[in-house]
C-alpha cells in the first residue's frame, strides 16, 4: 500500500503517535486519538489510485447508508418543512440510513471502518480518503445533472485528482462567528478576537469561560488565519500551509485561547443547547446552528474582518460500497431535486446548482446571496495540510496537527 519514499514519514508518524497516546490516561480519549491518528495516517498514504469507475447502473439495492454532517440529510423529523429524503426513497426504493459525524476526522475513521456507502466529506477529509483508497472514482456520465453544477466546483481540487472525479459536490459555505446579542449589545463584533483574547463585553462581564471553539485539529487553521491578519510579519500565506515557526505561533495562540474556552464543541445540537442553557455567548459555528437558534435565542452571526475558513462538501462513494446503484441515484437526486434549495435554506449553505437558488419560497427573493454565494473567493476552504505545499518550501503535515492539537487540549 505504501511507497518506500514515504517510509520515513510513516516511521516518524508511528513514533509521534505512540508518544502522544502514552500520555492519554482516559480510555475514551485514547480511542478518540487512535481514530484521529488513523485519519491523519491516511493523509500521507499511497498516491496510487484505485480501479476504474463502473460504466453502467443496475437495479437499486434497496438501501443506502450515509455518513453526514448534522442537518445534511433531512426527512422532516427536525422540521417538517425540510424533507429531501422521502421523495428519494419513494422514487428509488432505496431506504436511507444516516450516521451523523461531528468532525472530518470522525468521518474518515467511520469510512475506514466500513459499512457505509457514501459520505458528505469536507476538503480536509476528501483527499485523505482518496489517497487511502477509501473512496472510489465516479463516472459522471451516470449522473445526468452533473453539468448543472457550478463550474468552479466541477473540477475542484478537493475531489479531483489527475482529472478523475471522486465525488459529487454537495454544498459549500463559511464558518461564522455566532454571538449572543444580549451580551454584545448593539455592537456587532468585527473581529475574531472575541474568541481569542480576554475582554469585557457590553453586558459588563468577561468573555472568559463563555466562549467555545471547534473540537478538531483543523481549528489550528483558524488560529493561523487570525495571525495571518494581525501578525503579517510571520509570512503566513495559507492557513493550511504553515512553516514550523508559523505553526508554533498558531499553537501558542491556541494555548492562549484554551484559558478562555468554556467548552470545545463538535456536536451541532450540543452547541445549540449550550448557547440556549449554559450561558455561552460567542463561538465559531455554522449557519445551521444560527438558523435554528434565532427564533428562540438572541443570536446573530457575522464574518469578521479577518475573513473565515469554510467548507466545500462532496458526496463520495466508499470503495467497497454494497449499494452502489442507490449511491449513484442519490448523487443525481442531490442535484436535481428540492435538496439543493432546501438545504441552502435549512443549513445556511450555498447551493452547488445555481438555478436552485432562484424561485425557492424557503430561500426567499435573495436566493443564495443571503448565504454568501458571492464570497466564494474570500473563503479559506478546509483542506488537509501536507508537507509538500505550494506557498512555503516545507509545511507541517496533518499528523503533527493531530498530535499537537490533542496536546494543547490536554494542557501541554
Amino acid at each position: 500500500m505504501f511507497e518506500h519514499s514515504n517510509l520515513l514519514v510513516y516511521i516518524q508518524f508511528i513514533i509521534v503517535a505512540i508518544s502522544a497516546m502514552i500520555n492519554v490516561k482516559n480510555k475514551g480519549e485514547t480511542m478518540k486519538m487512535f481514530n484521529l491518528m488513523m485519519g491523519a495516517f491516511l493523509a500521507v498514504g499511497s498516491s496510487s489510485i484505485g480501479a476504474a469507475p463502473i460504466s453502467q447502473l443496475g437495479s437499486p439495492e434497496g438501501e443506502l447508508n450515509i455518513v453526514a454532517w448534522a442537518g445534511y440529510i433531512e426527512r422532516g423529523d427536525t422540521n417538517e418543512a425540510f424533507d429531501w429524503v422521502t421523495s428519494y426513497e419513494k422514487s428509488t426504493g432505496c431506504n436511507v440510513n444516516v450516521k451523523t459525524a461531528g468532525t472530518s476526522d470522525e468521518m474518515v475513521a467511520l469510512m475506514n471502518q466500513g459499512g457505509f456507502d457514501i459520505v458528505t466529506a469536507s476538503g480536509d477529509a476528501s483527499l485523505r480518503m482518496i489517497a487511502g483508497k477509501t473512496v472510489q472514482e465516479i463516472n459522471t456520465d451516470l449522473i445526468p445533472s452533473w453539468n448543472t453544477i457550478d463550474k468552479r466546483l466541477q473540477d475542484a481540487v478537493w475531489h479531483t485528482v489527475d482529472g478523475k472525479h471522486y465525488g459529487t459536490p454537495y454544498a459549500w459555505g463559511s464558518n461564522v462567528l455566532m454571538y449572543n446579542t444580549d451580551a454584545f449589545g448593539d455592537e456587532v463584533p468585527d473581529s475574531w478576537n472575541v474568541v481569542w483574547e480576554e475582554q469585557m463585553l457590553a453586558d459588563g462581564k468577561s468573555n472568559k469561560n463563555r466562549v467555545q471553539a471547534f473540537d478538531g485539529p483543523i481549528h489550528i487553521a483558524d488560529a493561523a488565519m487570525y495571525l495571518m491578519y494581525h501578525n503579517p510579519e510571520l509570512g503566513i500565506k495559507d492557513p493550511y500551509e504553515l512553516t514550523e515557526d508559523q505553526y508554533q505561533a498558531s499553537l501558542n495562540l491556541l494555548r492562549q485561547q484554551r484559558e478562555l474556552v468554556g467548552r470545545y464543541w463538535h456536536d451541532a445540537f450540543m452547541q445549540m443547547d449550550d448557547f440556549t442553557n449554559e450561558g455561552f455567548v460567542a463561538s465559531g459555528s455554522w449557519p445551521f446552528q444560527v438558523n435554528l437558534l434565532k427564533p428562540n435565542v438572541p443570536i446573530a452571526s457575522t464574518i469578521p474582518k479577518e475573513g473565515a475558513t469554510g467548507w466545500a462538501d462532496t458526496t463520495m462513494v466508499h470503495a467497497e460500497a454494497k449499494n452502489l446503484n442507490c449511491a449513484y441515484l442519490w448523487m443525481e437526486h442531490q442535484l436535481s431535486s428540492n435538496l439543493q434549495s432546501d438545504l441552502a435554506a435549512w443549513f445556511g449553505a450555498v447551493s452547488v446548482v445555481h438555478s436552485k437558488c432562484v424561485g425557492s419560497d424557503l430561500l426567499g427573493p435573495e436566493g443564495c446571496k443571503i448565504n454568501g454565494i458571492d464570497n466564494f473567493d474570500k473563503i479559506m476552504f478546509w483542506k488537509t495540510p501536507v508537507a509538500s505545499c505550494k506557498t512555503q518550501e516545507v509545511c507541517v503535515p496533518y499528523y503533527r496537527w493531530v498530535t499537537d492539537y490533542i496536546a494543547v487540549l490536554g494542557g501541554r
